[in-house]
């Protein structure tokens, strides 16, 4: 298992799949708000639920209506299980607050690959990957 040092932004502790990106998203416009689907056209995510995964990202972006739309998909059970940012900006973190969504930046995104599991633990500001066998 390898595990990375970052900063908490939202406490929790939670295990899941890895959604990951190299492209920032954004809430308001690119993720519908019932389902969890991305729709913003042509970001590598385009099609793929945010529900449940651990959503790795290097930041977020877009209007600050995006952090209502975070906490419109923690009330319609869509919401990430977590966040992990290279560096989380203020859409996002207000977002993960108002939702509880555990989240954590400062993270090398880049050792993270798609459907790894994780491990979040925001509390200690540490996301452990198990490595696949």
């Amino acid at each position: 298992m390898i595990e990375l040092q970052g900063r908490k932004i939202y406490k929790g502790k939670v295990q899941g799949e890895a959604l990951v990106t190299a492209v920032d998203l954004s809430f308001y416009g690119g993720v519908d708000p019932e389902t969890g689907e991305v729709v913003e056209k042509d970001h590598p995510l385009e099609g793929l639920s945010v529900a449940g995964k651990i959503l790795v990202m290097p930041s977020g972006k877009g209007s600050t209506v995006g952090s209502y739309v975070l906490y419109a998909l923690r009330k319609a059970d869509k919401a990430p299980a977590a966040i992990v940012n290279k560096e989380t900006d203020p859409v996002i973190a207000v977002g993960s607050i108002i939702s509880e969504i555990p989240t954590v930046d400062s993270i090398d995104i880049t050792k993270i690959e798609n459907g790894q599991t994780v491990e979040v633990d925001a509390d200690r500001g540490v996301v452990s990957i198990h490595e696949r066998t």
